[in-house]
């Protein structure tokens, strides 16, 4: 009978599906698979397929008994893209499994093959690897590792890594690695600094939080050292409106219609929101959003010059909130 596990329980069985949505999750579900396999048998023997390129009968033949009698791992990779002689071979074995194979099949989203995915599910386990995109499940990828980990890592440290590895998923896991393994006891503001302190203080948020408290000459300032050192204008300026679409969601909390749970944002989230909404009135976040929006349009192609679109939303955001 199916069962559906998230990434973080993923156990092995004859047959595991992969859900691959988010990358980073799957090839650590493929590293437990893997460690468990080899915890039963040492000398298991691991074979990976690319499910696009798949030859008629390799399945078949990996899957027939073993000489020395050895357990066998075999993985297919990119079930997304499977070829029609996978999904025949696939489906053929699903209707007699051998004993002494287990079967991962990594499928990164879509509906190639909805007839296998779906006998894959009923046949076995399901591993859900959900896309990380959001702020808050990016913050909640931080703290669930140190958790695993028995560390901790102060709320502000969480975000200050977030802001200075930024979006890229892969970047974020191989920054709390290095935390984790190059230092001991609690992770502070000051220990990120120290590892990102170039990253960190000309990142796209960095950027954000001088324009919105209203300081033109440090957003300015950063903004340039960031295009200078190869950052593109796209981050800058989707961080500026990442944190402004966060203040006007914190501001419509105020009325009592929504929880921070609603917002998918952390309680320290809402608290840093509410601080910095002081000084901010509804009419001003408007026309900062607008010329934010504006200015996204212009740095992916719609403008000449991204470098002056930035910084021409940097002071239109600065004149919005000191009133200008």
């Amino acid at each position: 009978m199916s069962r559906s596990l998230p990434w973080d329980a993923a156990e092995l069985g004859p047959i595991v599906l992969v859900r691959d949505s988010e990358p980073v999750l799957g090839d650590r579900v493929l590293a437990s698979l893997q460690a468990q396999a080899r915890a039963v048998d040492p000398a298991v023997e691991v074979t990976t397929l690319a499910a696009a390129t798949y030859e008629a009968g390799q399945l078949t033949w990996l899957a027939s008994p073993s000489l020395f009698g050895e357990r066998r791992l075999v993985v297919v990779e990119g079930a997304e893209a499977m070829n029609d002689a996978f999904l025949a071979d696939c489906l053929a074995y699903l209707e007699d499994p051998a004993e002494d194979v287990w079967l991962v099949v990594r499928h990164g989203g879509g509906n190639r093959g909805r007839k296998l995915l779906d006998a894959l599910a009923r046949s076995g386990v399901v591993v859900a690897c959900e896309a990380v995109k959001r702020d808050a499940d990016k913050v909640e990828f931080v703290r669930s590792d140190f958790r695993r980990a028995s560390r901790r890592i102060e709320p502000e440290a969480v975000q200050g890594l977030i802001d200075a590895v930024g979006s890229d998923l892969r970047e974020l896991d191989a920054a709390v690695r290095q935390l984790l393994a190059d230092t001991s006891g609690v992770v502070t503001v000051a220990t990120v600094n120290r590892y990102h302190a170039g990253r960190v203080e000309a990142s796209g948020f960095r950027v954000a939080d001088a324009a919105l408290a209203g300081d033109a000459a440090t957003a300015i300032t950063l903004a340039r050292h960031a295009l200078a050192t190869g950052t593109s204008a796209v981050p800058l300026v989707a961080a500026l409106a990442v944190k402004l679409r966060t203040l006007a969601k914190v501001g419509a909390m105020r009325g009592g219609r929504m929880s921070a749970a609603d917002l998918g944002l952390a309680p320290w989230q809402v608290q840093r929101a509410e601080r910095e909404l002081r000084g901010w009135r509804p009419e001003s976040l408007a026309e900062a959003i607008t010329a934010v929006a504006r200015a996204d349009a212009e740095v992916k192609g719609l403008g000449r010059d991204p470098e002056f679109a930035v910084e021409r939303a940097i002071l239109r955001v600065v004149a919005a909130r000191n009133g200008a």
